[in-house]
């Protein structure tokens, strides 16, 4: 099992970037730049390329709706090429809120846009001559367009494509076509029960070779002392399943609720919604936060670890909030091997 952190969108980037450093060298093999409508991925991810020597550097997420498939794969292999191949691509579609809010552009065929924009990643980076009759027209039919290759030659022609996933169909099409998956709010005990079935049709139809990288975790401390940091996932947990998207059309409560938490997702988004965060915060099951995280003393992170092992993970991403959160990625890091 490979172990990974997540790199906050909130805060100081090259302070945070300068902590990867720091937890590259504890035995960290990869890092994920989220973007959201704050500092883009890309040029994080570039930075972090020229700090480090081995991690492997990865988007979650670049959204699918905010830059066209070219310069998708463009970005991916700028990225692969300066890093030494050490390139991770992570797709989503985003939700609606932000992508017709901040970008304005319209959220519409997430299942077929993003099946189309990484088979045509996967033939730009085998520098193949590009045309597409699908959303996405290449070259278009009325203009002075014709058909290109890419102009320089990727370091590898098969990046891995991660895809960040949550409703059945996504996650079918994810197992099928993906490298990997990018769940979020990730339960080991519930997970079988929520995606067991669109995972297995989507292995059925299964066309990369290689299996299926799951990548999951949560936050991490060891400690006699530190159950009470579990708290600290409470506003994130409100913020997902209380206000990331519309009422009627948030996949965070959505998932909540298909965990079993159908009253409590319920109580959340109608406090969040209401502008009364703190008190949403507090609706969070403890039973929710102890699932979705690795904080506890030494012999309840080992249960932790082998319960995500068991769910199929096979990356450990793992957010440090202990009192030492390079001690800790060590230790882990001798745990998994």
């Amino acid at each position: 099992m490979r172990l990974s952190v997540p790199l906050q969108y909130a805060g100081d980037p090259v302070q945070l970037m300068e902590q990867v450093v720091a937890l590259e060298r504890a035995g960290l093999d990869a890092v994920w730049v989220a973007e959201a409508y704050g500092f883009d991925s890309p040029t994080l991810m570039g930075f972090l390329a020229a700090r480090t020597e081995r991690l492997l550097i990865g988007s979650a997420i670049l959204p699918i709706y905010t830059r066209t498939p070219a310069l998708i794969a463009q970005t991916a292999a700028g990225l692969d090429a300066v890093s030494g191949g050490r390139a991770l691509l992570g797709l989503g579609a985003s939700g609606p809120q932000v992508i017709e809010g901040w970008h304005g552009v319209r959220y519409d065929r997430p299942l077929a846009r993003t099946r189309e924009v990484v088979d045509l990643c996967r033939r730009i980076w085998r520098r193949e001559v590009i045309t597409n009759d699908g959303i996405y027209q290449l070259p278009l039919p009325d203009g002075l367009g014709k058909p290109l290759k890419m102009l320089t030659r990727p370091v590898r022609d098969a990046i891995p494509v991660y895809l960040a996933s949550l409703g059945d169909k996504n996650v079918e099409l994810t197992a099928e076509i993906a490298d990997g998956w990018l769940p979020t709010l990730f339960l080991p005990e519930k997970a079988s029960s929520v995606w067991g079935k669109a995972l297995a049709a989507g292995r059925a139809r299964r066309s990369v070779a290689t299996p299926l990288d799951v990548v999951a975790g949560g936050l991490l401390a060891i400690g006699e002392d530190v159950t009470a940091l579990r708290e600290l996932a409470r506003p994130t947990v409100a913020l997902y399943v209380g206000g990331m998207g519309a009422r009627d059309r948030n996949f965070y409560n959505d998932l909540m609720r298909r965990y079993g938490y159908e009253a409590e997702a319920r109580t959340i988004q109608d406090l969040y919604l209401a502008g009364r965060k703190e008190e949403a915060a507090a609706a969070v099951p403890a039973e929710f936060l102890e699932l979705s995280s690795l904080v506890g003393p030494a012999g309840h992170v080992k249960e932790r670890v082998e319960a995500y092992r068991e769910a199929g993970v096979t990356m450990l991403n793992v957010t440090p909030v202990g009192p030492d959160p390079v001690g800790d990625v060590r230790t882990l890091r001798e745990w998994l091997g």
